[in-house]
């Protein structure tokens, strides 16, 4: 087990120089749940963990993302805390992660939310990624359902060595 004091032998550092760990704070959390837009989802339903990726776009202390109809959804609508980790890797020694937990919101339940300003605003901002989003050109029209995750707890880890 590494931990901040550990010299890193044997992990395949250069130079002899020890890596050094910290927290990060808010705003650096915050820049760079901004600067990415892919992240992995963690959720449960009693002794089962999954993890998938997804694509998300970080606004205002929430993650907008879509999905598609299926598992994923039914085992989030009987548990809907997760966690979401999103990565900067640059090297062994060089990277950046940011934890949320939070609860997801599925903001598109019915044609009613359509009308809803959280699914206006998510489909906004998921078109700033993909300007075809939840049209006749989408290219991943299978993905017609829109969530968001609150920001409830965030925790960010960096490596610089």
């Amino acid at each position: 087990m590494t931990t901040e004091h550990d010299s890193g032998r044997g992990t395949g550092g250069s130079g002899g120089a020890q890596p050094v760990f910290r927290k990060l704070d808010r705003d650096e959390i915050e820049q760079i749940l901004s600067r990415n837009n892919v992240g992995r989802i963690a959720f449960s339903l009693h002794d089962r963990v999954d993890i998938e990726p997804i694509n998300y776009v970080f606004d205002a202390g929430w993650i907008y993302g879509r999905t598609s109809h299926g598992a994923k959804l039914s085992t989030i609508a009987h548990h809907r805390w997760l966690a979401l980790e999103v990565d900067e890797v640059r090297g062994m020694f060089q990277w950046s992660s940011v934890v949320v937990k939070g609860a997801f919101y599925l903001i598109d339940a019915d044609t009613s939310a359509r009308q809803d300003p959280a699914f206006n605003h998510g489909v906004e901002l998921l078109r700033a990624l993909i300007p075809e989003t939840l049209t006749a050109n989408d290219p991943t029209p299978f993905r017609n359902s829109v969530f968001r995750i609150h920001l409830d707890e965030v925790t960010g880890r960096a490596a610089n060595g």
